[in-house]
């Protein structure tokens, strides 16, 4: 016995929408590709900045610094490439970050265990450095000075040799502090002292 072979309109429906479908998610990819494009982001292929991991331990503290390593490459940096007087992100790419195990004594004010970036604002004798508790950052275009954890003002060093590649490191300090934050670049040097609480 032959049964009649009845198709549905919600089975022609499917069937349909089966047949069109890597029709659809070509024209969402092709869709997608410019907007990606137009938000003015893209992850670049190859970083001319390489990412570098700063670390330390004082006593059972660990202390950690990622940031982005720019290269002077002939250029005038402090005065031209980074101006005087004004926010820097502190190396290249996503906003420098500095994490503490404990609490800690930054330059003098107490900071709390944690996360933060780094934030500066250069001058030709002292330079602010800044602790600030908004993550991700990429540039300076998220920076708010609602959220600065610590303001600290120190005078610049001048190197004895050019610093080619920018630097953030924890060096022993030979006073009270357990450690220095120093940041060189070119022939400029800052640091701050750091003690773990």
């Amino acid at each position: 016995m032959k049964y009649a072979h009845s198709t549905s309109p919600s089975g022609r429906i499917s069937r349909l929408f089966l047949a069109t479908l890597p029709l659809v998610i070509l024209a969402s990819a092709l869709l997608v590709r410019p907007a990606a494009a137009q938000d003015g982001y893209q992850e670049p292929q190859h970083r001319l900045s390489p990412v570098v991991i700063e670390r330390t331990m004082v006593g059972d503290t660990y202390l950690k610094v990622v940031y982005g390593q720019p290269w002077a490459r002939g250029r005038t940096i402090f005065g031209e490439l980074v101006p005087f007087g004004q926010v820097w992100r502190t190396g290249a790419n996503e906003g420098t970050e500095i994490f503490f195990q404990s609490d800690v004594d930054f330059g003098g004010q107490h900071v709390p265990a944690g996360l933060y970036t780094i934030f500066t604002i250069p001058g030709e004798s002292a330079w602010t450095v800044i602790l600030n508790r908004q993550l991700r950052q990429w540039g300076v275009r998220g920076y708010n000075d609602e959220y600065d954890a610590a303001r600290v003002d120190v005078p610049v060093t001048a190197t004895d040799e050019l610093v080619e590649g920018f630097s953030i490191r924890f060096l022993e300090d030979e006073g009270d502090a357990d450690v220095q934050l120093t940041i060189s670049w070119e022939r400029t040097s800052v640091a701050v002292p750091v003690s773990v609480r």
